[in-house]
């Protein structure tokens, strides 16, 4: 039973969808975009269940620089959240706030994490 539940355990993993975004905000702005992603991060969490995680960071001498690390729980799951509302009023709300974005595809190597 216990080869079971690490199949399964693996299956997900093979299927979880793991994205980085590098985004330079207008200094400006920058106020404002936090405002934007915060809400628009919160309902993600908060309305789809697909959602496993979104991380924001900004670099500590650079606080424009700001760095996103985001878990879905499937490309499906990733596709839902790009075509949310949600997400559409953010990109509308932000897409003249951004100077660059940089978007890496991963693959998990190992995602690890304490229960909460």
């Amino acid at each position: 039973m216990g080869g079971e539940k690490s199949a399964v355990q693996a299956q997900e993993r093979d299927e979880t969808v793991v994205r980085v975004a590098e985004l330079v905000i207008d200094p400006a702005q920058l106020d404002a975009y936090k405002a934007a992603v915060k809400e628009e991060m919160q309902d993600a969490i908060d309305l789809e269940p697909g959602v496993l995680a979104i991380y924001s960071v900004a670099e500590k001498d650079k606080p424009n620089s700001l760095r996103f690390f985001e878990i879905y729980a499937s490309e499906e799951a990733y596709r839902a959240h790009i075509a949310s509302p949600h997400f559409k009023k953010y990109v509308a709300t932000t897409q003249s706030m951004i100077l660059s974005r940089k978007l890496i595809e991963t693959v998990p190597v190992q995602l690890s994490a304490k229960p909460r």
